[in-house]
């Protein structure tokens, strides 16, 4: 059965398809009539594809003869899964459109699997690579892998509590796999002969990632080679055991989503399916994600809420738009009000807040967000009720780089005596100039007088702690022992 080459592409512009890369066909009626309704009970595909979250639907012909009828409201549910390689031991904002895509489906109730790859992480993904990856140990693969699945499972106990409404439609099931599960315990001759038997050579070489990588000066080793194999078998094991039809996955995975629709189809007849999600890139163009160095974590250890919340606020005008398309579950009328108000006093800069709130909720739930909110205001607004509610781990995470020193606190201590006892200024005129000369800040508020006696409520806030800063940049977290 040979593989189809023709893939739709959809985006809010273009309509739900917008066209063939290869070819221009007429469009079905109820493509139209699912695109128009998009807003209101339209199809997934059309909503999505609206949002500009649905980029490509492979194979294209398949997709509408059958499965725009498959997602129809009041159809039984269909299964559709996305892999995640466990590379790293956090998923970051690249993977997290894909995450949404899964969400959407679930909110449309049908029901979703994650896949972590313990087993395929092993062999590294060549797709868009120039060099193969470094290779991990299975010891931390495995750790990795439970990470990964505990921030999974936090992504969907998030969306169910603060994002779906009780008395809403079903949501659908979602569960988290590993894919060490089945990969691990096939025998390697069972599955040459099985699955191995059903690809072709030809089409394996012919993908773009594998061209590119035979013509680097490294090459390609036999184990990135198998990597959509392996991948594909993912596809072939999910459907068989769960009854999954649909692959999600970033625009780069195309090759391997094609590879599994080749298995699928050839060893079982049955029409499946590939989605594709955009994939997020930098202001220079570059991927998000660990190996171009510039990745936003979704784990608190690696990127604390506050991070998260800045990343997104951080938006300019020409993009928040569609990331609150992307990233959120704002109705699109909503999303266009935000927009409208944003036009009339673009300094409030209110679609970068909703935007960064939005985003920061689904991944740390609510109690990230009133973090990220309170290091916000006492970092940029040097508000002292923020200071006096943060906890030690919020203020590590907003000072990362702030020595912090425990004092006893003594009686008549003054400004003088605190910037020397935390090593904050130099011994000598220097030092006493540094604080005359307005350098020196304590809770957010310029003190110039050296002699100055340290006050509770003021200088030392109620939790027992006083930010201090030296110049611009330079802090230093203070804890009394005793006040």
């Amino acid at each position: 059965m040979a593989v189809p080459t023709l893939r739709r592409s959809c985006g809010p512009a273009a309509g739900l398809w917008g066209g063939l890369r290869s070819a221009q066909l007429p469009l079905p009626r109820q493509v139209h009539g699912q695109a128009r309704r998009a807003r209101g009970a339209g199809g997934l595909l059309a909503a999505q594809c609206e949002r500009g979250l649905f980029q490509e639907v492979f194979p294209a012909q398949s997709a509408e003869d059958q499965l725009l009828e498959l997602l129809e409201p009041g159809r039984p549910p269909l299964t559709a899964y996305c892999g995640f390689d466990p590379t790293a031991d956090s998923l970051h904002v690249g993977h997290l459109l894909a995450v949404m895509g899964l969400l959407h489906f679930q909110r449309a109730g049908h029901s979703v699997i994650a896949v972590v790859g313990g087993a395929t992480a092993r062999l590294g993904d060549p797709s868009g690579r120039e060099q193969a990856r470094e290779p991990l140990s299975a010891e931390r693969v495995r750790a990795n892998a439970r990470s990964l699945r505990d921030g999974l499972g936090r992504l969907f106990k998030n969306h169910q509590e603060l994002f779906w409404a009780p008395g809403a439609a079903l949501l659908g099931q979602a569960v988290v796999l590993d894919n060490a599960s089945w990969l691990g315990r096939q025998p390697l001759l069972d599955f040459l002969s099985g699955a191995g038997g059903r690809f072709r050579m030809g089409t394996l070489l012919s993908r773009q990632s594998c061209q590119a990588r035979l013509r680097s000066p490294e090459g390609m080793s036999l184990a990135e080679f198998l990597y959509p194999v392996l991948q594909a078998y993912d596809f072939l094991h999910l459907h068989q055991h769960h009854g999954c039809r649909i692959q999600l996955g970033g625009a780069d995975q195309m090759g391997n989503i094609m590879s599994g629709y080749e298995l699928v189809t050839r060893m079982t007849g049955t029409d499946v399916f590939g989605i594709t999600v955009p994939l997020i890139t930098s202001t220079t163009g570059d991927k998000l994600g660990k190996t171009a160095g510039n990745a936003v974590w979704l784990s608190r250890d690696k990127t604390s809420p506050f991070e998260l919340y800045q990343f997104f606020v951080r938006q300019q005008d020409n993009i928040v738009e569609k990331y609150l398309k992307l990233f959120t579950f704002l109705p699109l009328e909503e999303i266009d009000h935000i927009m409208e108000m944003h036009a009339k006093e673009p300094e409030k800069w209110g679609p970068q807040k909703r935007l960064a709130a939005e985003v920061t909720k689904l991944v740390h739930g609510r109690e990230g967000l009133e973090s990220a909110k309170r290091c916000t205001q006492a970092l940029y607004y040097s508000s002292v009720e923020a200071l006096e509610a943060m906890s030690d781990q919020e203020l590590q995470e907003l000072f990362k780089q702030a020595p912090s020193a425990e004092l006893l606190l003594e009686p008549g201590m003054n400004v003088l005596d605190l910037c020397r006892k935390a090593n904050a200024i130099l011994d000598g005129p220097s030092g006493y100039q540094k604080i005359t000369d307005g350098g020196v800040s304590i809770n957010g508020i310029r003190v110039t007088n050296p002699e100055t006696v340290l006050i509770l409520g003021q200088h030392i806030l109620k939790n027992g702690v006083s930010l201090l800063r030296i110049g611009k940049k330079n802090y230093y977290i203070i804890k009394w022992l005793q006040f």
